[in-house]
């Protein structure tokens, strides 16, 4: 239990570390609130465990690490409207993700592609809420784009970190 708490808090601190980077950068594609997503990596790799196979990960810990980080940035880097978004984003990329996980068509990258966009489609949804205006459909085709992106961003980096996390020990990342 132990040691499965420690494993636990590293993420949790390396996902912390990456909100607070990608804060700092000066990131801006003339899109607001488009940002690279690189805290996701640590839901990725926790969601896969360290042999990048779909049966080895925990929705659990992936889950738990995502909500005390998105609550936690929010605080500190945020807002509550920021942890609202943030909030809205995460449970549709993390169902999205555990729905497509386990099918062997789909890779750890292809999984976090259709992650970065659910994410975003769920952030959507909540901005259509809040602001109660049409025009956002005009900024839909952009944010697919760019969870695209950012997914296949992380997937790519999840793929490359996950034998090296093997090799540091455990039998999840």
């Amino acid at each position: 239990m132990s040691g499965r708490v420690a494993r636990l808090g590293l993420y949790l601190t390396v996902a912390l570390v990456l909100s607070y980077v990608e804060s700092l950068i000066p990131f801006s594609p003339g899109i607001p609130g488009i940002k690279p997503g690189l805290p996701n990596l640590a839901v990725v790799l926790l969601l896969y465990g360290a042999q990048g196979d779909a049966a080895a990960g925990g929705v659990r810990d992936a889950a738990l690490v995502n909500l005390l980080r998105i609550v936690l940035a929010g605080f500190l880097f945020g807002s509550l409207y920021s942890i609202l978004y943030a909030l809205a984003g995460a449970v549709c990329s993390l169902f999205v993700m555990c729905l497509f996980r386990r099918l062997p068509v789909f890779s750890i990258a292809g999984v976090s592609v259709l992650g970065g966009v659910a994410h975003n489609i769920g952030q959507f949804a909540v901005a259509l809420f809040v602001t109660e205006t049409a025009y956002l459909w005009y900024y839909l085709p952009f944010l697919i784009a760019a969870g695209t992106v950012a997914g296949m961003l992380v997937g790519v980096i999840a793929m490359a970190a996950a034998p090296h996390l093997q090799k540091a020990g455990g039998r999840s990342v």
